[in-house]
């Protein structure tokens, strides 16, 4: 009976002081998709405020005043674009052919940056135009949805950078695979809220 019970014991404490195998990296892609489902949350809060002051103009200039559809449409195209390029990075990636990897994610990189080039002209053209945030509370949601969408192409971007460069010294080591993955997620997010964007603020605003 003693022997059982020394027995039992020594199982409870080895299943208390060893530690749990995990395969390598699936904390890091739990992490990595709870964090975009925090970003979903505040980007559905970001919508239900810009469907709610949408149509508030305060006297002021509408949608239809301000929009530049066909500007906005080769924006779309850019980011649209963008995330095929880095699905090509990522085929690259899979065969292990580092140097076309790295090509892909250089043309991502232009596309990005140009997409933020047009929505910064955006930006300063409707400042300009003396449609500013504080214009009206459209606007005020508008600048901080749109805002915030180009704020994360901007992390974005800067994290495609320092991945080129790790990924140049280090080469495709597990971490540097797992950092693409998760990067590839994170920009594949960012074309999905700008659709909805580019369909609940641009078209439905010009109708």
């Amino acid at each position: 009976m003693s022997t059982t019970a020394h027995s039992a014991g020594a199982a409870a404490t080895y299943w208390e002081t060893e530690p749990h195998h995990h395969p390598e990296g699936a904390s890091t892609k739990l992490g990595f998709w709870i964090y975009l489902m925090s970003d979903c949350l505040m980007f559905a809060v970001l919508f239900a405020c810009f469907g709610v002051l949408g149509q508030s103009y305060a006297a002021g200039p509408g949608p239809k005043a301000l929009f530049d559809l066909t500007l906005i449409a080769i924006n779309t195209g850019f980011l649209l674009v963008s995330s095929l390029t880095f699905g090509f990075a990522m085929l690259a990636m899979y065969e292990g052919r580092q140097a076309r990897m790295q090509m892909w994610l250089a043309v991502t990189l232009v596309l990005g940056l140009a997409f933020l080039a047009l929505e910064l002209y955006e930006f300063h053209h409707l400042i300009h135009l003396g449609a500013g945030p504080q214009r009206s509370a459209f606007l005020s949601a508008f600048f901080a949805l749109v805002g915030t969408h180009g704020l994360h192409v901007a992390f974005g971007s800067i994290w495609l950078v320092t991945l080129m460069v790790q990924i140049n010294r280090k080469g495709l080591i597990p971490a540097n695979t797992r950092r693409m993955e998760c990067l590839s997620m994170f920009w594949h997010f960012l074309d999905v809220i700008w659709i909805g964007v580019f369909t609940f603020v641009y078209l439905l605003g010009m109708i």
